[in-house]
């Protein structure tokens, strides 16, 4: 007997499925960022040193590293450390009030597609983080 997705979530816990879906999003994101290799690369060329403190690139790795940084921790162990300073951090951490990341995101129309369905999906994985973290 086959089950579907909703009958599925009410077998196994909500956590564990959380859990996996954080597992299944980081390795995508991982996949994802490789394919932005050349759109990376065109950014680069075509930006000129901003006076900005951090680049739109640069925005993209630090949130990056702290989201995937608790993902990992959600990975090899079920939880994150300081649990209430972590949801605080992600809750503040929406991609689109990183105002480099929100004018690049719409002032690029129809550009850079790969790198928008990245930070998209970035945005989940916090989501997910959060939503993981307030269940708990």
């Amino acid at each position: 007997m086959e089950l579907t997705m909703i009958e599925a979530t009410h077998i196994v816990p909500s956590t564990e499925v959380n859990v996996n879906y954080i597992n299944h999003l980081l390795e995508q994101l991982t996949v994802d960022y490789q394919n932005t290799k050349q759109e990376r690369k065109e950014i680069v060329a075509l930006v000129p040193s901003s006076e900005e403190e951090f680049t739109i690139l640069e925005e993209i790795e630090l949130l990056t590293s702290d989201i995937r940084g608790y993902a990992h921790q959600i990975q090899a162990r079920g939880w994150i450390e300081n649990e209430p300073e972590a949801i605080e951090r992600l809750q503040m951490m929406g991609v689109f009030d990183v105002p480099a990341i929100a004018n690049f995101y719409f002032s690029t129309d129809g550009g850079y597609q790969l790198l928008k369905a990245y930070i998209r999906m970035l945005d989940y994985l916090r989501l997910l983080i959060l939503e993981y973290l307030r269940r708990e």
